[in-house]
């Protein structure tokens, strides 16, 4: 079944109202009918099944037939720092790892960060990073979008690790600890649903300098191992989520 993220301004105690590019979808591409059942959420805590009453190119109503509970969100929030790779690879991470449960995406410059950041299409480059984010989510019956955050410059990253209670650095040459030694002591210490940040940075195509590494460690990073294989930038974010989900027991772990 369809899922549509809507503002709570159009989330009513008896109907809701679906707008903009979503409305046209319902109509021109699902070719949706009066009385077919849709699921909408404001993307916060409320949720419902509802039936479509009217079509219009720019507003579909619907009835709310029975309020639903979120549903589809990881217990552990994670944010996926990643430093912009060349041409459409932040897309892919963003995608795919908003399907995989990722909660918040912070795209940053690092040494090595090849593409030229341009304050002026950085905008309109978000807005379509947001709209990728938001039909992910749909996609994978989330409850919630992830937040995308502006390009921050490194040392903006390290000043913003206070918010998290674990970072892991993905660092190619940390051969002797893995990001499951640090995680699972982690997880397991915690309890049972206990509310968590936790932030995995991923370096651009050329990986972090030494400098940055203990730049990072200094600021409470901790830099672990994605195995013995060298991932390129984009596999590296996906790989490191999907550890960080199985072992929170999003995926089967614990």
């Amino acid at each position: 079944m369809q899922r549509y993220f809507i503002d709570p301004g159009q989330f009513g105690d008896k109907q809701v109202a679906i707008t903009g590019e979503d409305a046209r979808h319902i109509g021109k591409v699902m070719r949706s009918k009066p009385g077919d059942k849709v699921i909408v959420s404001d993307g916060d805590s409320r949720e419902a099944l509802a039936g479509i009453v009217s079509i219009e190119p720019q507003e579909v109503i619907a009835e709310i037939i029975e309020r639903l509970e979120p549903a589809g969100e990881p217990w552990l929030q994670v944010a996926v720092a990643q430093s912009l790779p060349k041409g459409d690879k932040m897309e892919t991470v963003i995608q795919k790892c908003t399907e995989i449960g990722a909660a918040s995406f912070v795209p940053f410059i690092s040494e090595r960060t090849v593409v030229q950041y341009d304050g002026k299409k950085e905008e309109k480059r978000t807005l379509r990073w947001r709209k990728i984010a938001k039909e992910a989510a749909e996609q994978a019956h989330r409850s919630r979008i992830p937040a995308i955050e502006a390009p921050l410059v490194w040392r903006e990253l390290l000043a913003g690790f206070s918010a998290y209670d674990l970072i892991c650095l993905c660092y190619e040459k940390e051969n002797g600890r893995q990001l499951r030694d640090v995680l699972k002591p982690f997880v397991d210490k915690l309890a049972p649903g206990q509310a968590c940040r936790v932030a995995v940075i991923v370096g651009p195509e050329g990986g972090f300098s030494e400098s940055e590494v203990a730049e990072a460690e200094a600021a409470g990073a901790v830099s672990v191992g994605l195995g013995r294989r060298i991932l390129r930038t984009e596999t590296a974010a996906m790989a490191a989520l999907t550890c960080i989900m199985y072992e929170s027991g999003e995926m089967g772990g614990i």
